[in-house]
């Protein structure tokens, strides 16, 4: 797909503007690993950027049976994992991004499968969540990625032409959604989804920094 005229940049946001499958990834295989279990990368990948997979803790208590202490079990889980994004910088070259879209009066949003609360509570403690016109995400729309409805409701919502833009993602779940929905994908792997196939997308990155910034109007 050629590079369109951009009006809108479309940011996802688990693994994108931040890491947070790494430490989503290395906080659930802890709790396998404390009950004699492997939890398996290549499981975790299947199920990144998107809402309809199975609970991890599902997936637990199908090797162990049923664990009477399950919700404590979560509770400390989700502890450890906001330990380790509260501590975690932004994605190399997104806060650039930003800054160089607003500059050019470019429309801003994020598109995510991950529910509001978790995204905009994130968000809001970088202090970017007043950066973005829009965020939609699963509690939005009937179906999140990989199927397109985030990022069609997010275009709608911003008044933009789904060819006119611009969604950065990380995993191959979103990409597919991305492209299902007309728009232009930049794809940015993160440590988890660097192995995975993302031959959908229209450009693959290394990080944002290397974004050609031209290319796009972004100047």
């Amino acid at each position: 797909m050629a590079a369109p005229d951009i009006a809108a940049v479309i940011f996802d946001f688990d693994g994108t503007i931040l890491d947070t499958e790494s430490t989503q990834f290395s906080t659930v295989r802890e709790e396998f690993n404390r009950h004699g279990h492997e939890y398996e990368l290549a499981d975790f990948q299947h199920t990144i950027g998107r809402a309809d997979q199975r609970h991890w803790s599902d997936v637990l208590q199908d090797k162990t049976g049923p664990l009477d202490n399950i919700e404590e079990i979560k509770a400390r889980r989700m502890a450890a994992h906001h330990e380790l994004i509260g501590t975690s910088p932004l994605r190399a070259g997104v806060l650039p991004l930003i800054e160089r879209a607003t500059e050019q009066s470019k429309h801003l949003a994020v598109a995510s499968s991950s529910p509001s609360a978790w995204v905009e509570g994130h968000l809001a403690a970088r202090s970017l969540l007043d950066r973005f016109s829009v965020v939609t995400t699963r509690d939005h729309v009937a179906q999140a990625k990989p199927w397109p409805d985030v990022f069609l409701l997010a275009a709608e919502r911003l008044g933009t032409d789904p060819g006119a833009c611009m969604v950065i993602e990380d995993s191959a779940n979103g990409v597919a959604a991305a492209k299902a929905a007309g728009m232009f994908c930049v794809a940015v792997p993160n440590p988890i989804t660097s192995s995975s196939d993302f031959s959908e997308a229209d450009l693959v990155l290394e990080t944002l920094d290397d974004l050609p910034f031209a290319r796009f109007g972004l100047v």
